[in-house]
C-alpha cells in the first residue's frame, strides 16, 4: 500500500505586489535618474482598460481593506494557512509583455528580477522566484532566462498569454525554449491582461476574468502544442496558469475533432513536430504530460478536476492559492478543504495536487 502525506502544501501560484519606488532603484541609472519619467507610479503598462473601466472587489481586497502585501504578510499566510513553499509571479507586471520598447522591456525585467531576489527569494526559503524575460527581443530574453535560473535562483520564467507580437508556438520565441530546453527549468504561461479579445465592451467584469485567463491558456497550448514545442524541448517544462480546468478538458476534444477534420499539409515535413495527419491529438498531450513536459494550475474548488484526472491522470494539476488577488486566509482553507474532501479523487491525486505535481514542475526537491 501507498503512503502519502497529505499535509505538505505547495503553492504553485502566489502573487507579489510590487513596490514600484523600491523596483526602480534597481533600473539602470540612465532610466532610474532621468527626470522626464515619474518612476514611482508604475514601471509597467495597464494591464488593459477592463481592470481600470470596473468598480469591483475581491474577497482579498475587501478583507485587507486594499493594504498593501508585501513579505511580512506573505508569511503569516503562509504560516496561517500550513503552506511549505509558494512559487511566487507578479501583479502589475503581468502585463510586462505590452512593453514595446524592446530596451525598457530588458531593464524592467531585470529591474523586477533583482527586487523579487532582494525582498522575497534570499529573504525566506519558502518563496521561490519566477522571473520576467524580455520577450520582446528573444536573445536578450535567453540572457536574462540564463541569469534568473543560474544567478539568482529562480525556477524559470513566465510568458504572458496575450501581450506578445505573436503566438507562444512561434519560431521567434524558440531560442528561449532551447535555453530552458538547457536549463531544464519551467516556463510558466500566465494571464491576466484580456483586451482585444472580444470583451473590450462587456459591461460586466465577472464574465471577463472568467473568459479571459482560460481564452489565453488555450490559444498558448494550441501554438506550442501545433508548432511541437514540447517535443522539440523535452528536457523543458511548460505550465499554463490561473485559467482553471475546463478549459484544458475542451482543448482535449476540439483539438483532436478539428484534428481530425482539418488536416494541415505541408511541405517541409521536417520543419513541423507536433501530431501528425491521422494522430490523437489527445494522445500527443497525453505523451507530453507524461514526459513531464506539460503542467495546469488549479485551485481547490474545481468542478472538472475529477474528469479531468480521468482522462489524463492526475500527473499534470497542481494546486494554486491566487493570493493576494482574489483569496483570504479563510476561503484558501475552504479550497484546500473542498479538495481534500472530493471524494471522486484518491489520496494519490490529491497528494499529487497538493504538493508532488509542483515539485516536479519547478524541480523543488523530491516528489
Amino acid at each position: 500500500m501507498t503512503t502519502t502525506n497529505l499535509e505538505i502544501i505547495v503553492d504553485g501560484d502566489g502573487h507579489i505586489m510590487e513596490d514600484i519606488p523600491a523596483m526602480a532603484q534597481f533600473l539602470p541609472p540612465k532610466f532610474r535618474d532621468h527626470p522626464s519619467r515619474n518612476l514611482n507610479s508604475s514601471l509597467f503598462p495597464p494591464l488593459d482598460h477592463l481592470h481600470a473601466g470596473h468598480f469591483v472587489e475581491t474577497p482579498g481586497r475587501r478583507d485587507r481593506k486594499g493594504a498593501f502585501v508585501g513579505p511580512d504578510g506573505w508569511e503569516v499566510f503562509l504560516t496561517d494557512v500550513g503552506i511549505d513553499a509558494t512559487v511566487l509571479y507578479p501583479t502589475t507586471a503581468l502585463s510586462y509583455g505590452k512593453i514595446v520598447s524592446r530596451d525598457w522591456a530588458i531593464a524592467t525585467a531585470q529591474a523586477y528580477n533583482d527586487w523579487l531576489y532582494d525582498t522575497y527569494v534570499k529573504r525566506d526559503g519558502r518563496f521561490h522566484g519566477v522571473g520576467l524575460i524580455p520577450m520582446q527581443e528573444p536573445a536578450e530574453a535567453v540572457k536574462e532566462l540564463r541569469r534568473c535560473v543560474e544567478d539568482l535562483g529562480f525556477v524559470g520564467a513566465m510568458l504572458p498569454s496575450f501581450g506578445l507580437p505573436d503566438h507562444l508556438g512561434s519560431k521567434i520565441y524558440w531560442p528561449v525554449y532551447e535555453e530552458a530546453d538547457r536549463l531544464g527549468c519551467a516556463i510558466a504561461v500566465h494571464g491576466g491582461a484580456h483586451s482585444g479579445i472580444g470583451l473590450d465592451h462587456m459591461n460586466v467584469y465577472a464574465p471577463i476574468h472568467a473568459l479571459g485567463h482560460p481564452a489565453g491558456q488555450a490559444i498558448a497550448l494550441a501554438g506550442m502544442v501545433f508548432n511541437g514545442v514540447f517535443e522539440r524541448f523535452p528536457n523543458a517544462r511548460f505550465g499554463f496558469l490561473e485559467g482553471g480546468i475546463g478549459w484544458f478538458v475542451m482543448c482535449l476534444e476540439r483539438f483532436d475533432r478539428s484534428h481530425s477534420t482539418h488536416m494541415e499539409y505541408q511541405l517541409r515535413d521536417d520543419d513541423m513536430l507536433g501530431p501528425k495527419v491521422g494522430d490523437s491529438v489527445h494522445e500527443y498531450i497525453q505523451r507530453q504530460i507524461d514526459n513531464d513536459r506539460l503542467f495546469i494550475g488549479c485551485e481547490g474548488e474545481e468542478p472538472a478536476i475529477a474528469f479531468a484526472v480521468s482522462q489524463v491522470g492526475n500527473k499534470p494539476f497542481f494546486f494554486s492559492t491566487d493570493f493576494p488577488h482574489e483569496v483570504t486566509t479563510e476561503t484558501c482553507r475552504h479550497e484546500l478543504q473542498e479538495l481534500l474532501d472530493n471524494p471522486q479523487l484518491t489520496d494519490e491525486d490529491k497528494e499529487a495536487i497538493l504538493h508532488k505535481n509542483s515539485r516536479r514542475f519547478y524541480r523543488l526537491g523530491d516528489a
